[in-house]
């Protein structure tokens, strides 16, 4: 397929002096560049992360979610930290 890409000035110059020095076109080490940047950045996709899930019935009795000093002073109990 025929398209075209913009490319800055250094850049030119670099595929064209690199496509020199080794006797090959620009047009391949464009591709070439192009197709071993694209593999890295698809093999290098994140793990898949596994989350632990809990089942339960809910909050618990007298636990209000809008109240972060009282979430802190509750989790600190069943810590044995308060």
């Amino acid at each position: 397929m025929r398209t075209t890409i913009q490319l800055d000035d250094d850049l030119h110059a670099t595929v064209k002096r690199l496509a020199a020095e080794r006797g090959r076109t620009m047009k391949a080490i464009v591709q070439d560049a192009l197709r071993e940047s694209l593999t890295r950045q698809l093999n290098t996709q994140r793990p898949r992360i596994e989350l632990p899930v809990f089942h339960g019935t809910g909050v618990l009795p007298g636990v209000d979610l809008e109240d972060s000093a009282a979430l802190l002073e509750i989790m600190g109990e069943h810590h044995g930290s308060s």
